[in-house]
């Protein structure tokens, strides 16, 4: 009985030592997080030391560009990534992620021509379509998607805290500070994405840019109309005067039962969005996990003189589809 009493003992003096030594080790972690840790990555970055010029060029890397040079249609496909790669937070160029895109493809149809030749099936027209439609899925969409889930995300965000974020500029404006300081606050009290924006908009302001071009200039990179609407209330007040706090404030209770309203109409439109969403990537990951687990079922098919016209009229037919129920659910409010 004495030893197990012992053997007790000693096996909570073993735990008590390691559970205080967990709690040191954790709080004196926790202490110099405080310490070093910024509210937002321009902060972060101010505080290592970066140039603010450096700042702002990493910051609004994937700025919408207006690829004049190209035609309208391929301009605004451009436009449109490039926007998405910024809101994504992804640190690439357009072009850097077009060639890891091209790169993928091409590795990944390389290792599929390879393991059809080794199966021992006959490289035809047919199958050379259905390796480069699985490595286009592969190396194309499943990036894509990643992309678009991210930047979705990221703007979901900014516009949850934007109304947030004009409650704290009205207040600054309200207790006497200046508009230029109110926008300082935001930048030391919001987090990311947008008090690096506001960050951003602060400092373009200091080195004598207007106002209203730099909150456009973040409307345009984000592609939202709350900030666009802040613009124009800030444009108009700037050209007839009055109570900016006052308009501001009303602008924040219109952007908040806007958002409101939109959250009700994607709640009635939720089962509409998710048939969307299964009719959409359902066929892709079907036809990925078949190929898979069974590529003969596709293959042995494809040496079919009427799958070459067949397979392409199919897959023009799904984003045809996909364009259609984007539009039918994609309700503006």
């Amino acid at each position: 009985m004495l030893n197990l009493v012992i053997r007790l003992l000693a096996l909570l003096a073993i735990f008590a030592s390691i559970f205080l030594l967990a709690q040191l080790v954790m709080g004196v972690a926790w202490r110099n997080r405080a310490r070093y840790a910024a509210v937002n990555q321009r902060l972060r970055m101010i505080r290592e030391g970066a140039n603010r010029q450096d700042i702002a060029a990493r910051l609004r890397k994937n700025a919408p560009a207006n690829f004049d040079g190209y035609p309208a249609p391929v301009a605004h496909m451009l436009q449109a990534f490039q926007r998405t790669l910024f809101a994504s937070a992804t640190a690439l160029s357009v072009g850097q992620v077009l060639l890891g895109m091209v790169g993928l493809f091409a590795g990944t149809l390389l290792i599929l021509i390879v393991a059809v030749v080794v199966a021992g099936f006959v490289l035809t027209a047919g199958i050379v379509i259905m390796l480069a439609t699985v490595a286009a899925a592969i190396g194309v969409g499943l990036p894509v998607m990643i992309l678009n889930w991210r930047a979705q995300r990221r703007r979901k965000k900014v516009e949850e805290q934007f109304p947030v974020a004009l409650d704290v500029f009205v207040r600054a404006l309200r207790s006497g500070h200046p508009v230029a300081s109110a926008i300082e606050l935001l930048t030391q009290e919001m987090t990311d994405p947008i008090g690096s924006e506001f960050g951003l908009v602060a400092d373009e302001v200091s080195y004598g840019a207007e106002l209203t071009d730099s909150i456009a200039a973040m409307a345009d990179r984000w592609d939202l109309e709350d900030i666009r609407m802040f613009v124009v209330s800030l444009a108009v007040q700037t050209e007839t005067g009055g109570n900016l706090a006052e308009i501001l404030d009303n602008l924040t209770d219109v952007i908040r039962a806007r958002a409101s309203l939109y959250r009700k109409v994607r709640s009635l439109s939720s089962e509409g969005r998710m048939t969307g969403w299964m009719l959409t990537v359902l066929p892709i990951i079907t036809f990925v996990m078949m190929f898979m687990v069974n590529p003969g079922f596709y293959l042995d098919a494809s040496h079919d003189s009427i799958f070459i016209i067949g397979f392409p009229s199919l897959i023009l037919l799904y984003f045809i589809g996909v364009l259609w129920i984007r539009h039918l659910v994609n309700i503006k409010v």
